[in-house]
């Protein structure tokens, strides 16, 4: 049934058309296992849970764990070299930071300070494999997740705060502001920030009606996050909103969209304004925020405040290039933290560990924002990480963000999406209308070389894929699948990665190729 002949560039499949009905079935797209189904939902209901952190440890750090072991071991990971080369940075990291934890004056405290970092570096490695493995699919699915438990926390924030419930002033409250289900508002609202950007990226890509949905939960998001009165949260949602929209509009090809853009900064800058003006009507909203306004508050300054302590770490770091151990800091040198991660990195790790974690957070930053500019499938979701991770950065300098939950998974979705490979159509991916007699329709052309090629679709009755294109091959479609070279072994593994086509793509009829 079928004819091949080699050429010097590639070979051709010619696959006739009119072939017994047995032959001619379409091959149905591949169902995901039952236990791929529940690894999903077991990371779903992992990352949406990380809204709900009343005590340590909390109920996502138990999905969390079983979210590192199942991924891996069901196939929903693939660690690929920039995956390999996060992990060992943060290991090392880790690593150095237990080897430090044999000067503090008590080990037990500071080895388990060390045993969550690793947890959470385990968490950001496996994160990235499972983004690497469908970066747009696995990405989607995270976001999603993360509004999900942000709406959540963010609703039972509005709730408490207002007292709209009996009991759950004291709740979800501290120090009169909100923080939902959190122990700490300056945690609560920096958790919001990359679920105020996805509710903004769904509402600039949807239709006017589809989106007043995601407009409405960027209004809830954004509310509970000025009322968490956390400087960070404010400065972060700036920062982030503000890279978002800039690198959306400068890398846009169409005008409408700039516009959508531009309308979009005014709706916010409006939307914002108005909320604070009715946040304004409260004395004691009033009160607070005039207090927290300021950029420099009485335990900021002054020898023992935050800033003192900050000139403190610096010159126990100078004494100590192996560290002094984890939580050793507020315990022999200040009364509090360092509130400052990059310094705290050091104390915790020494010189080599915090020079890894600099330059984990500069390569990041700089990759981060050049593969941002680039056009590609998941640019979208890839901004949305990147700036909120760049926010979360900037926060670190006043603020320890080592053993933030949603840092982590910032963390592992930026390095899987900024490394990925490109997902581009290139001019050799071209369909055109198929001239030939009707019996050599369709036509399949493989090129032997190792590269993989695509199959592209869905309408063409003739798919054609070269090597090294002369000219064009006619308007552009969408891309199906990737098929490697024809040989006669490879049957087997073309029907088994056609079977997997979506629907909406005709089905190759590959049923007569060798066995």
């Amino acid at each position: 049934m079928a004819r091949i002949a080699d050429t010097a560039s590639y070979q051709h499949v010619f696959i006739r058309p009119r072939l017994p009905a047995r032959l001619m079935q379409p091959l149905g797209p591949r169902t995901p296992s039952v236990v791929h189904r529940l690894a999903l939902a077991l990371t779903w209901l992992a990352i949406a849970s990380g809204a709900i952190v009343f005590s340590e440890p909390a109920p996502t750090d138990v999905l969390t764990v079983g979210m590192i072991v199942l991924l891996p071991v069901v196939g929903l990971t693939a660690f690929r070299p920039p995956t390999l080369v996060l992990a060992a940075v943060l290991l090392s990291i880790c690593g150095l930071g237990f080897i430090a934890a044999l000067n503090a004056t008590e080990l037990g405290r500071p080895a388990m300070h060390m045993a969550i970092s690793l947890y959470l570096s385990l968490a950001a490695v496996v994160i990235a494999g499972f983004v690497a493995r469908q970066p747009i699919k696995h990405t989607r699915l995270i976001f999603r997740a993360h509004l999900a438990g942000a709406l959540l926390a963010a609703l039972a924030a509005l709730i408490g705060y207002f007292d709209l419930l009996p009991g759950t002033k004291e709740l979800f409250t501290k120090f009169d502001r909100a923080s939902g289900p959190f122990k700490d508002p300056n945690v609560f609202g920096p958790f919001l920030v990359p679920a105020i950007l996805y509710a903004l990226h769904v509402w600039l890509n949807r239709p006017l009606l589809k989106g007043l949905p995601a407009a409405v939960a960027l209004l809830l998001l954004s509310l509970a996050a000025l009322l968490s009165f956390s400087r960070g949260a404010w400065a972060g949602t700036a920062i982030a909103v503000a890279i978002y929209l800039y690198v959306n509009f400068v890398t846009t090809r169409r005008a409408l969209d700039r516009i959508r853009i531009l309308t979009a900064t005014l709706a916010v800058a409006i939307g914002g304004t108005g909320l604070l003006l009715v946040a304004l009507q409260s004395d004691a909203v009033s009160h607070l925020l005039s207090q927290r306004a300021s950029l420099a508050q009485s335990y900021d300054v002054g020898h023992e405040g935050r800033f003192g302590g900050q000139i403190k770490a610096f010159d126990v770091i100078t004494e100590a290039p192996f560290g002094i151990g984890a939580l050793e800091f507020p315990e022999r040198f200040h009364h509090e933290d360092v509130h400052n991660v990059y310094l705290n990195v050091f104390l915790n790790s020494g010189w080599l560990g915090g020079l890894m974690f600099i330059g984990l957070a500069v390569v990041t930053l700089a990759l981060g924002l050049s593969r941002s500019l680039q056009r590609t499938p998941y640019q979208g979701y890839l901004l949305i990480a990147y700036a909120a991770l760049a926010a979360t950065l900037l926060q670190g300098v006043l603020i320890d963000i080592d053993h933030w939950r949603h840092f982590h998974v910032l963390l592992g979705i930026v390095w899987a999406l900024m490394l990925a490979p490109p997902a581009r159509v290139t001019r050799s991916d071209r369909i055109v209308t198929d001239r030939r007699p009707k019996l050599l329709q369709p036509v399949i052309l493989l090129p032997p070389s190792r590269r993989q090629p695509r199959i592209l679709g869905p309408a063409a009755p003739l798919i054609e894929l070269r090597s090294n294109p002369t000219r064009p091959l006619g308007p552009m479609r969408r891309p199906a699948r990737l098929l490697g070279p024809f040989e006669p072994r490879r049957a087997p593994r073309i029907r088994r990665i056609a079977s997997s086509v979506p629907p909406s793509i005709p089905r190759l009829r590959l049923d007569n190729l060798p066995p």
